[in-house]
């Protein structure tokens, strides 16, 4: 996701708005045109104020702020503090660079032969289809739309969970209707509840997962909802800080439920370090870390049968860029997820244009490929590999296509 599942606005359906900043058209004033004063040629007043006889701007019409930094600029001590500060800036624009070339490098080729569905795909799903308001024509024209897909299983947002990991039973009334209905329209595909929270890892509000209650609530809740008729259970808990020992913990606690109901635990999943230790350095100047170090990636992926990378929210410009990222995820993941192991890639199947998100960048059609060029080159033969959809009500119906025509086929 970056994106939180359980409270984005792509949940709740509000729309993103574009910002305006209006930029107020300056008046130039020209003093000299009307004053009747001559003040010599080559002068300007309007353009550019009085000059001294040397052709400098003359001291008194200079702030003293200004001459005063003007100084300390020019002290010989600066020298190499300058000298420091324009490295640090070049290498900064180098590496920039460099990243840029790396990532449009890694778009470049194409995927191998064999590397389309594995009829292990996804479907984020809204919480419409389990409050009452989806009908028997929905899941009808929902089979209509998957059929052809290799679509195998449904995340449904049954939640959120309350941040004491209770789940009311109130917000999933139509659970067992959905169920029944999509096995009848659709045999073969799986429906599991989608639960998500808020962690208070970066804020005062929240679930906290270091609570032992807290926990054994979630894990109550998982049952609660197997028990209702669905046939896994989807967490998205976010953010989700790397190296949480707490998570991993539920997750044990969540697998010994699931297996018991003979049901799927699934997990959506941060990004994976595009460079070494770089959560750590975000973690170290900001409060959102946001990857996962590839190691505790790895461990999640033991715990679960399926694991599903939010692969977007990059807040990279551009499509090349973006897709070279896609692949390197998906090379990343690969290395540290068991064969027995569901591994699918997430598809940005919604469109927005803010600092996280460019939907001019981050398309199907670029994800897809990414997913196919890393799978390629990392272990194109991977059964247990599939893409993740999100979210199915805000996917365009050019969206379908590029999943239809580049994955799919």
């Amino acid at each position: 996701m970056d994106k939180q599942h359980t409270g984005t606005g792509a949940e709740t359906g509000a729309e993103p708005v574009e910002e305006t900043t209006a930029t107020p058209a300056g008046a130039r004033t020209d003093t000299g045109a009307d004053s009747g004063t001559d003040t010599g040629a080559g002068t300007d007043r309007g353009a550019g104020g009085p000059e001294d006889d040397g052709g400098r701007t003359s001291p008194s019409r200079v702030p003293a702020w200004l001459r005063t930094v003007g100084r300390g600029w020019r002290h010989p001590r600066l020298r190499w503090p300058k000298r420091v500060a324009l490295a640090l800036v070049l290498v900064s624009v180098l590496s920039l660079l460099a990243v840029g070339t790396a990532l449009r490098v890694n778009y470049a080729g194409d995927p191998a032969s064999g590397t389309q569905t594995r009829n292990r795909d996804a479907l984020w799903m809204g919480h419409a289809w389990v409050d009452g308001r989806k009908k028997d024509a929905d899941v009808k024209a929902l089979a209509e739309r998957l059929r052809t897909t290799g679509i195998r299983d449904l995340y449904v947002h049954a939640g959120p969970l309350e941040h004491d990991g209770t789940l009311p039973e109130s917000a999933y009334p139509k659970a067992r209707w959905l169920v029944e209905a999509v096995h009848r329209e659709l045999p073969g595909v799986r429906v599991q509840a989608w639960l998500g929270d808020v962690l208070a890892t970066e804020g005062e509000v929240g679930m906290r997962l270091e609570r032992a209650a807290t926990r054994a609530a979630v894990v109550r809740s998982a049952g609660q909802i197997l028990d209702a008729g669905f046939e896994g259970a989807h967490f998205d808990l976010e953010p989700l800080h790397s190296g949480d020992s707490n998570y991993l913990s539920l997750l044990d606690d969540l697998r010994r439920v699931t297996r018991a109901h003979d049901a799927q635990l699934s997990v959506a999943a941060h990004q994976i370090d595009p460079l070494p230790n770089l959560h750590s350095v975000f973690g170290a100047f900001t409060a959102h870390p946001k990857w996962w170090s590839q190691s505790f990636f790895g461990q999640v992926a033991r715990r679960v049968d399926q694991i599903a990378v939010m692969s977007y929210d990059t807040a990279l410009p551009l499509e090349s860029l973006y897709g070279g990222y896609v692949a390197e995820q998906t090379s990343l993941a690969l290395e540290v997820t068991p064969k027995s192991t569901d591994l699918l890639m997430g598809l940005p199947f919604y469109y927005e244009d803010n600092m996280d998100h460019h939907g001019s960048a981050e398309t199907v059609t670029a994800a897809v490929r990414g997913a196919r060029l890393g799978l390629s080159r990392t272990d194109r033969t991977r059964e247990h590999f599939g893409v993740a959809l999100y979210v199915d009500f805000a996917a365009r119906e050019k969206d379908w296509t590029a999943y239809e025509e580049g994955w799919v086929r």
